[in-house]
């Protein structure tokens, strides 16, 4: 009986996690497009496709940018945040510049995974960091 306790705490903990991540990006519309066209631009890369990359990848960079020119909720804006949030912003500019100057495939890959972690970083941040 108490194994079955114990495993429904971790359930319900493990599951709590990924619904605060999401809660975060529901209150952060500018996050949540980032994510949509992140997600559309840096998983096909993982299967050799490159072509979404190449297709979204000013796309990319101008939603990067909307990050910290529209509201981010006052509940998770950090120094800390926006300062990955530039970082994010830096990088998805070199992602789009890499692939307007036809760069080779590796280094396509190496920039938008750079770029990808960033932004686990951010959402990392939005869910660890309490005031």
């Amino acid at each position: 009986m108490k194994y079955v306790k114990t495993l429904a705490i971790a359930i319900l903990f493990l599951m709590a996690v990924p619904a605060s991540a999401q809660s975060t990006l529901d209150k952060w519309p500018a996050m949540k497009t980032f994510h949509e066209v992140m997600s559309r631009s840096f998983h096909p890369v993982e299967q050799g496709n490159f072509e979404p990359l190449k297709n979204f990848s000013q796309t990319l960079a101008d939603k990067a940018m909307e990050l910290s020119t529209k509201e981010v909720p006052r509940e998770i804006k950090t120094e800390r945040l926006m300062e990955t949030v530039k970082r994010l912003q830096v990088k998805t500019q070199e992602v789009n510049k890499l692939v307007k100057s036809n760069a080779s495939n590796d280094a396509l890959k190496k920039s938008i995974t750079e770029a990808h972690d960033i932004f686990h970083e951010i959402v990392g941040l939005c869910t660890s960091e309490k005031h």
